[in-house]
């Protein structure tokens, strides 16, 4: 049967597909658009599927923290590039994974996507083109104290820190912080083992520790791992808004401590593999010669 343009208009604005997508879908049913939009819905799953494998390194965060401080939500939602970051569907898309995640209070990916949110995410993988995925989620409770969130301009780098006392903005500043110059750990007691030793190993191959004896080698190797700690430490810091006084200081004068933080940064630690676009090139010509 003809498939009318209203129809076809209709279909448009409630799946956000092209035209002929739309039409080709409505032909099949007969004009049924409830009945198209059962089956593109089916079709949007083996598309998203397709998608799946392709790497989704890019994307955006997000925070939301309860308006007493006494918990709060972060989320890493990927795509494949900036292009699709900025788009104002994949915004909602992950304002409503926010919002699930901050009334649930879950950590639990899989669960939370189950149902309506896995429904929107194929349909977004549908319009936008590009694999998309929740990858993490992080919920950080005051225990008593008071968190506070950051996030950054470019919607790429969040953080929320916790205090034992003090207010809401005191923990954003300290988030702020953390956003900016991305501490390892909170205090230097708190760094791992491993880390340390591998600092260690770094300072003693540095060319100015050959020859001297043991006993200076272990003076100088005490002086530099004390910097690397007070360097790597957040509450050992200068506060980006006022180098004179420590991060620690800036909390103290609250009338607390800092207990912790969480910061995501898009993308972190994702093996992104570089497509090396003149061997693809050389490679179909080839194939085209064959």
């Amino acid at each position: 049967m003809a498939v009318s343009a209203s129809l076809v208009k209709e279909l448009r604005e409630r799946t956000g597909l092209g035209m002929m997508e739309c039409k080709k879908a409505l032909k099949e049913v007969d004009g049924d658009i409830d009945k198209a939009i059962e089956n593109l819905r089916k079709a949007s799953g083996l598309k998203a599927a397709k998608k799946a494998d392709r790497t989704a390194a890019d994307g955006i965060v997000a925070a939301k923290v309860a308006e007493d401080g006494s918990y709060g939500v972060l989320v890493e939602v990927n795509s494949e590039t900036d292009f699709a970051a900025r788009d104002e569907n994949f915004a909602g898309f992950a304002a409503k994974v926010l919002d699930k995640a901050f009334a649930e209070k879950t950590e639990d990916v899989a669960k939370l996507m189950e149902g309506e949110l896995d429904s929107a995410r194929e349909a977004l993988v549908q319009k936008i083109g590009e694999n998309i995925g929740v990858r993490r989620i992080a919920v950080v409770e005051a225990n008593g104290g008071v968190v506070g969130s950051y996030i950054h301009s470019n919607n790429r780098i969040a953080a929320i820190t916790t205090i034992s006392a003090g207010t809401i903005e005191v923990a954003k500043d300290v988030s702020m912080h953390v956003a900016a110059v991305n501490p390892q750990v909170n205090r230097p007691e708190d760094m791992p083992e491993e880390a340390l030793q591998k600092e260690k190993d770094i300072i003693k191959a540095q060319p100015d520790m050959a020859g001297k004896p043991d006993e200076i080698v272990e003076k100088m190797m005490t002086g530099r791992i004390k910097k690397f700690l007070k360097e790597a430490s957040l509450v050992e810091q200068p506060f980006v808004k006022n180098p004179d006084q420590t991060v620690a200081q800036l909390v103290k004068d609250a009338g607390g401590e800092v207990l912790g933080f969480v910061r995501f940064e898009v993308g972190e630690g994702i093996e992104v593999e570089e497509a090396d676009f003149a061997a693809e090139v050389a490679a179909q010509v080839a194939a085209s010669k064959s």
